[in-house]
């Protein structure tokens, strides 16, 4: 009666109790479940009168309506959980199910478990599950007409709120030789994601990919963190920080391995939570967790938390602004992308030893400001931008700085550039630019920096495929503009 994928839910099936199976279709899995013995009632859904109505037709012909129930329910909306001890979601796709699980108002004790076959997107409902509260205790691989299909065991009653990685999402929670097929399955669409990824022209996320699926393939390792440390520091040596900053491995982790590292641009309480719980024993982050002086430690601070988990943190702010592939040698790229720039860049402000903080480009076709504004709106992500109000040139000659550099419109304009893009602008330099008639563009502190963040975990990478490297989801403007 029953398919491959259904047959594998149906062993799951503890039976203790009720059993409700959401888009029962034709309610094959309740009549096995009847049939066989394994329990005796069965709640039936789905959110359309057609299948219902094959249900019904299945029922009656095994002389089992007494036994199951027929709901019609979007999900477990009009269902009555009272008494259920297993619920089955599959043949679903992988966002469907875990809002279905997310919109349960108060699970009634008597839920043991859920069992779960997501017909896409495995990943993205593991890791809502973690978030709800839910541990998947065994997963399962069905193959069927050359297809492979998971099937998830969910303890109910976890409780403990926990965060997957994005490769623990992918990686799954199998044991033997049903894990390895699907992990290298995944493994090979990965790496094919990351070629077309590289075709593309999209070198970052080609290698997260390729990470991605070499972890898959090999699974995750571990590094001595002061290798890895190291390593950042070839890349933006510390020793040229400005003598005000205060960059370097500010707070020590409790080992000296690393295995998970969180990035984010600000090591915020949101940030160390996060970090722990994914289990990261190292924060990478632009912003110093540590600048000015403490005279008291208090436990809202994000460096109590963190001496407190045992996490280390290593902290890179002027010394990634300057170097030529940081923060602001990200922006070069995306400008040079978006606008199709083939000058070489000049560097905007020198300071010695071939370093520069930000980049003047000098586009192949002059763009008004509006036009150019809207641009790079799209290219920072910013959900809005200031520009002054004034200008109404045509630009050519732009200079850029990344997070607050709008002290430096008197160097752009002593350089002949016609437009400044940075963050943090300040009331008295919009009125200098205006009466300049210079187009300035302030995208944020936020977005000017944190992309640059995608950059660090594409070095790191390529560098260190075997570790778990993550942009830190809580790394968001700390803003909202209402």
């Amino acid at each position: 009666m029953l398919d491959k994928r259904l047959t594998a839910c149906a062993e799951l099936v503890g039976g203790e109790g009720i059993v409700c199976d959401v888009g029962t279709d034709h309610a094959y899995l309740a009549a096995e479940l009847i049939t066989s013995g394994k329990c005796s009632k069965v709640i039936a859904s789905d959110v359309k009168e057609g299948p219902l109505a094959s249900a019904k037709a299945t029922v009656e012909k095994y002389g089992i309506a007494d036994k199951v129930e027929l709901i019609l329910s979007d999900g477990l909306k009009n269902v009555s959980l009272d008494g259920v001890s297993d619920i089955v979601i599959a043949g679903m796709g992988g966002e469907t199910i875990a809002a279905i699980i997310g919109g349960i108002e108060k699970l009634p004790y008597s839920v043991v478990r859920f069992i779960l076959q997501p017909m896409t997107k495995p990943e993205l409902l593991r890791k809502e599950l973690y978030k709800l509260g839910f541990t998947i205790t065994e997963e399962r691989t069905v193959e069927e007409s050359g297809k492979l299909y998971v099937i998830m065991l969910v303890d109910a009653r976890s409780g403990f709120e926990g965060w997957l990685t994005e490769t623990e999402s992918i990686y799954g929670f199998f044991d033997g030789e049903s894990g390895r097929q699907y992990r290298q399955n995944e493994s090979e669409r990965l790496s094919k994601i990351a070629v077309s990824l590289e075709k593309a022209g999209k070198q970052s996320d080609a290698t997260h990919y390729e990470a991605l699926a070499y972890r898959m393939k090999n699974g995750t390792g571990v590094e001595e963190i002061d290798d890895v440390i190291a390593y950042l520091n070839s890349l933006y040596p510390f020793n040229l920080q400005e003598k005000w900053d205060n960059s370097g491995y500010l707070v020590e982790s409790r080992g000296t391995e690393v295995s998970k590292i969180l990035l984010t641009l600000d090591i915020t309480n949101e940030a160390v939570m996060e970090a722990d719980l994914k289990g990261a024993e190292l924060i990478i982050s632009h912003h110093p967790v540590i600048f000015d002086a403490r005279k008291r430690l208090l436990r809202t601070d994000p460096v109590y938390k963190l001496v407190q988990s045992g996490i280390g943190a290593v902290c890179m702010h002027t010394n990634l602004d300057i170097a030529y592939g940081g923060t602001n040698g990200v922006i070069l790229g995306k400008l040079k992308s978006a606008f199709g720039i083939s000058a070489a860049p000049e560097p905007f402000e020198e300071i010695g030893s071939e370093n520069n903080l930000g980049w003047i480009v000098t586009l192949d076709e002059p763009a008004d400001a509006e036009t150019f504004g809207k641009k790079i709106k799209e290219i920072f992500g910013c959900e809005y931008i200031r520009m002054s109000g004034r200008s109404k040139n045509q630009l050519s000659k732009i200079a850029f700085c990344s997070g607050s550099g709008g002290s430096m419109i008197g160097l752009a304009m002593a350089k002949g550039c016609d437009a400044l893009i940075t963050g943090d602008v300040k009331h008295d330099v919009w009125i200098d630019a205006n009466n300049h008639n210079f187009a300035l563009y302030d995208c944020g502190h936020f977005h000017t920096e944190n992309i640059v963040l995608t950059e660090l975990r594409r070095v790191l990478e390529e560098k260190f495929p075997q570790l778990d490297v993550e942009i830190a989801e809580s790394s968001v403007d700390p803003c909202v503009y209402i």
